[in-house]
């Protein structure tokens, strides 16, 4: 029989099987595998299909879909392994190394669950990220499932690599009766993730009222996390009035604690994007105030700090009439809902500048770019300050400067400045981060490209701000950007990039006032001591990729301009990429033909090297190591 399939007719095979899997055809299943010999069978049946961003194996599929027929008869008369995993997806989420357990717990199918315990499959059997099928089943909030998996010796104990727990996973999604079910086999109220957050917290943050009050009635603690942020601070944070309310009412909360709630609370409301209500957080910094002075003998003052600049250097009010004073006063309340927000997280909780952006935003809206700007400069200084990505910063001023630039405001050269700075110092961190980072290293790496085109977008913005060609400063900032050398995935350098016209744009503003090949930008590249003969990961150099500029005709200057700015500054017009093409090979028209061959000078030492090349002889160990680069590059 094995000679009758042929590879081809075993590949035909498998994608039968898989689609009759998938689609819950148990009975012809059974009839194309019945009297196919058994290590076929195997192959088949083990083979991952692609389909969908998921790899999996027939047995997953149909387990995944919830097809019990075909998981009874894959099982039953063919000798799967039932613990053979795949790559599924989940609510948005990939998920790697998923059994068929994992896959019908998650998708809540409760019979196919039965029947793959009934052969015997591990009720504890993880996926990469160390998630169970009963964490699976508590994400659904599906209670029968969660019962039947302890039922069967599932060990709700085991989190994922996050430390984060099956409560906390059902806490966060709002599934009381999982929760409280939980609860009473034991789970541990009080066990914390990595990040120091416990069920309580997550059920905070969501608003889950009823959660919080089963976790509290069986214990929890207030704990706090690594922000040091306890479930109150955080349902405040979040605007979660009634859980804020509840946990303030309980006899345990302190007074200082009660007010910084009812402050955080009100000021969140100031400046929240999705829960925007003035007139509740004013409200709730009222209340906040009454309960500093509820008792005369023993008034709680707020703290003094310094007032920050950009918050428009407000300073807290501190007495109720002060407060009443502003209560019509928008601009007053947001700022001192900015200020509230900064002294109780600390200036080093990551959710400080997120407030912060949106109010800046809407000063943008209103063309009051000098407002947006100090506001999102704070929020990018305090990110990287602590460590945290500044990707979105930096693209959001590019496009908020090029908006400038476009409609004619003046722009402050020291705010690109500034801003450049801190790009370059992101720069360093990504190649940091690139390094140390083994799960997330393609993820790492496209938000390192993103910040290299940033960079570009703010250089190219820099040189339209006024005077800015009569200042060093422009220089000192090209020529720190370069040490970094900032290279794309495909080794386009910097000044690749500025010649080359498939080089993206942001289209959100950027484009108005951005483009390639940009030639004021070539120019200043190559001044800093951008390398001219640089070579991508196919051996073309700037020249390369300019020659075959498509619009030669209605931007020759562009053209001609960049051409000479490489040829004056050493470009060799000789060099051949990994196609053995020169410049003049690759030209997509006569007039760039026509200025190289006007400008080309080409030196013996070219002559010598081209046909040390073309006669292929042995050079290296023999010449010194700066003339065997030279001679590779021809």
């Amino acid at each position: 029989m094995a000679s009758e399939y042929t590879p081809e007719v075993i590949k035909t095979l498998k994608h039968k099987v898989f689609t009759s899997a998938r689609d819950g055809m148990a009975i012809s299943i059974f009839a194309m595998l019945w009297n196919v010999e058994r290590e076929i069978v195997k192959e088949v049946l083990e083979h991952h299909s692609d389909e969908d961003g998921q790899k999996t194996t027939p047995l997953i599929i149909a387990a995944r879909n919830g097809e019990e027929k075909v998981v009874a008869v894959l099982l039953t008369n063919f000798l799967v392994d039932i613990e053979q995993t795949g790559v599924v997806k989940f609510d948005g989420f990939v998920i790697e190394g998923a059994t068929s357990l994992w896959c019908a717990a998650g998708a809540g199918h409760f019979g196919v669950v039965k029947l793959l315990i009934d052969h015997g499959a591990d009720v504890n059997h993880p996926t990469l990220t160390n998630s169970t099928p009963l964490r699976a089943a508590c994400f659904d909030g599906r209670l029968d499932i969660v019962k039947y998996l302890i039922e069967h010796n599932a060990d709700p104990k085991i989190s994922n690599k996050y430390n984060n727990t099956c409560l906390m996973i059902s806490s966060y999604k709002g599934h009381k009766d999982v929760v409280r079910y939980l609860l009473e086999k034991g789970a541990n109220p009080d066990c914390s993730a990595h990040c120091g957050a416990t069920a309580l917290h997550f059920s905070s943050e969501c608003g889950h009222l009823d959660i919080v009050h089963e976790l509290v009635r069986f214990g929890a603690s207030r704990l706090k996390n690594d922000h040091n942020m306890t479930p109150l601070t955080v349902a405040a944070e979040c605007g979660k009035s009634e859980v804020v309310e509840y946990l303030i009412s309980l006899p345990e909360c302190k007074r200082e604690e009660k007010i910084d709630a009812l402050e955080l609370l009100g000021a969140s409301y100031a400046n929240d994007k999705e829960n925007y209500d003035i007139n509740k957080a004013f409200l709730y910094l009222r209340e906040a105030m009454h309960v500093r002075y509820s008792n005369p003998q023993s008034t709680i003052e707020k703290p003094q700090c310094d007032p920050i600049p950009a918050y428009d250097n407000h300073a807290e009010c501190k007495t109720l009439v002060a407060l009443d004073a502003i209560r019509q006063d928008f601009g007053a309340l947001h700022m001192e809902s900015l200020a509230i927000r900064e002294r109780i997280l600390g200036a080093d909780n990551p959710e400080v500048p997120h407030p912060v952006i949106f109010r800046g935003a809407v000063f943008a809206d209103s063309a009051r770019f000098d407002r947006c700007i100090a506001l999102w400069l704070h929020a990018m200084r305090l990110r990287q300050r602590n460590n945290r990505t500044i990707s979105k910063d930096l693209l959001r001023f590019a496009q908020v400067f090029s908006q400038m630039v476009h409609i004619g405001v003046i722009l402050d050269f020291k705010n690109v400045e500034e801003v450049f700075h801190h790009a370059v110092i992101e720069l360093h961190r990504d190649s940091e981060r690139i390094a140390k980072g083994e799960d997330e290293k393609e993820a790492l790496v496209e938000i390192y490209q993103s910040n290299i085109h940033t960079c570009l977008y703010l250089l190219v913005i820099a040189q339209k701000v006024p005077k800015s060609k009569d200042t060093d400063e422009l220089h000192k900032m090209v020529y720190k950007f370069l040490q970094n050398k900032p290279v794309l995935k495909n080794d386009y350098s910097p000044l690749h990039m500025a010649v080359d016209s498939a080089t993206l744009v942001d289209d959100f503003h950027v484009n108005d006032v951005v483009n390639f090949p940009n030639n004021n930008l070539t120019r200043l590249l190559i001044e800093c001591g951008a390398d001219p003969n640089g070579l991508d990961c196919h051996r073309n150099t700037p020249l390369h990729l300019i020659v075959k500029y498509s619009n030669p005709i209605s931007d020759f200057e562009t053209l001609h301009q960049i051409l000479m700015n490489l040829i004056k500054n050493g470009a060799h017009l000789d060099i051949c990429n990994s196609e053995r093409k020169t410049p003049i090979d690759l030209a997509s028209s006569g007039v760039a033909v026509v200025i190289l061959r006007t400008n080309s000078r080409l030196s013996l030492k070219c002559i010598a090297a081209k046909s040390i090349q073309r006669q292929d002889i042995k050079y290296e160990g023999v010449v010194p190591l700066v003339l065997e680069e030279f001679i590779k590059l021809h």
